[in-house]
């Protein structure tokens, strides 16, 4: 029994460890950063950590803009912006993108 329990565990971490190719990567960041400069105020660079994941089938991609100022984003299967998560010192978003997101030139895959 505690076989079968370890295997059903085992099988199902690393089933849920979903890897992402680096064509995705490249055209999920290309993305956000089209995001972030589209809809934030003063956007002067974005860089990311070399270390995206994939929880449950999506793309959550992290970094800093600015030199400072941390965030997450969450990315769908299209590359479009789903949330985010952004940390102290954040840009303010732009006055006419705060109701709704600004278009960013999604690109449909």
């Amino acid at each position: 029994m505690k076989r079968l329990v370890f295997f059903l565990s085992f099988t199902l971490l690393i089933g849920c460890g979903v890897e992402q190719d680096p064509e995705q990567i490249d055209k999920a960041e290309a993305s956000v950063e089209r995001y972030l400069i589209a809809n934030f105020q003063n956007i002067e660079s974005v860089e990311f950590n070399n270390s995206p994941s994939a929880p449950m089938g999506g793309l959550v991609l992290e970094g800093t803009v600015n030199g400072e100022a941390t965030f997450n984003i969450g990315v769908h299967d299209d590359y479009t912006v789903g949330s985010i998560g952004m940390g102290e010192g954040f840009p303010e978003r732009k006055e006419e993108c705060r109701e709704h997101s600004c278009d960013y030139g999604q690109q449909e895959e």
